[in-house]
């Protein structure tokens, strides 16, 4: 039984998996989002996310605690261009975030062995929900029921 046992090892050894995440890690930071099984997505968010909340202390530290984290960091994704991508862009972008850097969308399944497909995203940086977002405030904002009531009314207490 697994009685306290969180890590989904992934059937795979232990460097396996490792590689796999990181891996999978350097590929989420460099273009925002990939496409994945569900099982390792769920797993790569746990690798992934205390990685951008080291990115995000580095602001107002003093410069050897921020090649401390940048050295952690780099421990994980053994990538320089992902680790320089998560310092000077993710990082910064996502400043006020509290948690919650990534999301996962599920795809459906798929059809070679019917396994559970997922888009696992980083969540400011997708443009288009971004956009849609703020359309839908603004048109909600706009929408005011008071003022065709009254223009309405108006009209009919004229006629």
């Amino acid at each position: 039984m697994r009685h306290g046992k969180k890590v989904n090892h992934l059937g795979r050894t232990s460097p396996h998996r490792k590689a796999l995440l990181s891996n999978m890690a350097t590929s989420l930071i460099l273009h925002k989002r990939i496409n994945t099984t569900l099982a390792k997505a769920k797993e790569l968010r746990k690798y992934v996310e205390p990685l951008i909340t080291r990115s995000k202390e580095v602001a107002g530290q003093t410069e050897e605690q921020a090649m401390h984290h940048r050295r952690v960091a780099f421990s994980y994704l053994q990538d320089k261009f992902a680790v320089t991508e998560l310092f000077k862009t993710v990082g910064p972008k996502i400043g006020t975030r509290e948690g919650g850097y990534t999301r996962i969308l599920r795809t459906g399944m798929r059809h070679g062995d019917a396994a559970e497909m997922c888009l696992i995203e980083l969540v400011d940086f997708n443009e288009n929900m971004l956009k849609d977002t703020a359309k839908e405030q603004k048109a909600a904002a706009k929408k005011t029921r008071r003022g065709r009531k009254k223009a309405t009314e108006a009209a009919k207490t004229e006629e």
